[in-house]
């Protein structure tokens, strides 16, 4: 009697757990399969390749469109004041975990967010005319005109419910296993080539197919979280960051070759690769140190002698991930936390910083003498139109789309316009989006550092590019 008793406690202890690790592999793959789904694939909607997380901001977009700017005024009012008040490091803030991270900041940051809150608050009120004669009014004007305020605040106004989907489904991708997996498959590859985990991947895809923004915000969330170091978190948001498909054709487009979209975004991924096993191992980059934010989550580089494969091994580690996760409550909690560091924090910045480019961009020459440097080397590869061809390059570094805005209201040649359409998306990290995002996040790189990457991008696109297009025209 005792033995059939102890048989039927083995039998249903053993239920039990065979019912426990089918629990566990369901929560690793439905919401990885749904994060692929929402993130990862392309899908063709009104003749436009785009991913379901883009067709969910566009369809809130198109009902709240015009209260948006109304709503980013008020987020960049409150990042201001917030801030302003937790200088004075009162128990609310400072002991609120949510609170303290999207409000205590330096000084710099502080002052970028007062200017971003000034400047969002002008354009929405559109005080000021660039025609005016009052000095005052003309500055006010500069601001607030639709080519640099407007365009910052419509872009932020695009940001605000990308920010809010992205941070509230992210999680989908991260906290279920699935880098886990991907890690353990592909860090043989990865490392070699990139120098960074396999789990990149995810990133450098969302990057590519989705958008750049959520690339950046993937990847800030992995480096908080421990699960980069500062020198991977580095490259894989300068490197692995990628204009959507979608934004490359409106560039295309732009330059009235839409004829070449195929060759011109094959040539894009190609340059994107080649950035990306170069970069990494020159400075700024190489110079980066393997220091974590939180240690001890980051991936074994090997297989534990006990897996037989990086599958079992991958697997064994999303089983691990998921059994740690505390459900609905966490899943909620994380969301929300990224959404209000998000806009709390990167808003202001992107409406700050970008609206300073477009005004040098628009208003001064100096992006047209940093760029003087480039004649001889575009003299050098050939390129027709040297002198208006090197005025974009530089412009890259405020607005991608400039570059583009540029050259097709001139006499270029053909070519000449292939090329600054190329690499104006190759470049990647333009202050007015990717690369404000990357200076308000916790990433460790600098405006000094980001500009010397975009030099160096820049550079190798035009290597690249250029015989390639004498090869087409």
């Amino acid at each position: 009697m005792n033995n059939n008793a102890y048989l039927f406690n083995i039998i249903v202890y053993n239920m039990h757990t065979m019912d426990e690790q089918k629990r566990v592999k369901a929560l690793f793959i439905i919401p990885s399969v749904i994060g692929i789904l929402l993130f990862m694939i392309p899908m063709k909607i009104n003749g436009v390749w785009t991913i379901i997380v883009k067709v969910l901001a566009d369809a809130i977009n198109g009902v709240i469109g015009p209260i948006l700017p109304h709503m980013c005024v008020v987020i960049l009012t409150v990042s201001a004041v917030l801030a302003i008040i937790a200088r004075g490091k009162p128990k609310f803030i400072i002991e609120n975990e949510v609170l303290n991270d999207c409000f205590c900041c330096t000084v710099p940051w502080l002052s970028v967010r007062i200017l971003g809150c000034i400047f969002a608050w002008l354009t929405l009120l559109e005080i000021g005319s660039e025609k005016s004669n009052n000095p005052l009014d003309k500055i006010l004007g500069l601001i607030s005109g639709p080519d640099q305020g407007g365009v910052a605040l419509d872009l932020i106004s695009g940001l605000v419910i990308i920010f809010a989907i992205a941070s509230f489904l992210l999680p989908l991708l991260l906290d279920f296993g699935l880098l886990e997996f991907v890690g353990a498959l592909l860090t043989k590859y990865m490392r070699p080539v990139f120098r960074v985990p396999g789990r990149a991947a995810v990133d450098c895809i969302t990057s590519w197919i989705g958008d750049g923004t959520l690339g950046v915000m993937l990847t800030c969330n992995q480096y908080e979280g421990g699960y980069y170091s500062a020198r991977e978190a580095a490259v894989i948001s300068t490197t692995f960051s990628a204009v959507s498909i979608t934004f490359s054709l409106v560039v295309l487009s732009q330059v009235g070759m839409m004829e070449y979209f195929g060759v011109y975004y094959l040539l894009i991924c190609f340059v994107g690769i080649v950035c990306a096993i170069i970069c990494p191992r020159i400075p700024p980059l190489s110079l980066k140190k393997d220091t974590y934010l939180v240690p001890g989550k980051a991936m074994s580089e090997t297989i534990p002698s006990e897996y037989k494969t990086s599958k079992e091994y991958g697997l064994a580690l999303a089983m691990k991930r998921v059994s740690e996760h505390k459900g609905i409550g966490e899943f909620l909690y994380s969301g929300f936390k990224n959404c209000v560091s998000m806009w709390f924090s990167v808003l202001p910045t992107v409406m700050c910083i970008g609206t300073v480019a477009l005004i040098l961009a628009n208003h001064t020459e100096i992006f047209q003498w940093l760029g003087k440097p480039f004649v001889p080397l575009l003299e050098l590869l050939r390129v027709e139109d040297a002198v208006a061809a090197s005025s974009t390059l530089i412009v890259g570094f405020a607005d991608m789309f400039t570059p583009s805005v540029i050259i097709s209201g001139t006499n270029a040649a053909a070519a000449t316009k292939f090329i600054v359409a190329v690499i104006s998306v190759t470049q990647v990290l333009f202050l007015d989006e990717v690369g404000g995002l990357i200076l308000a996040s916790k990433l460790p790189i600098n405006i000094l550092e980001l500009f010397i990457i975009f030099l160096e991008r820049t550079i190798i696109s035009l290597l690249i590019v250029c015989p390639i297009a004498h090869l087409l025209f």
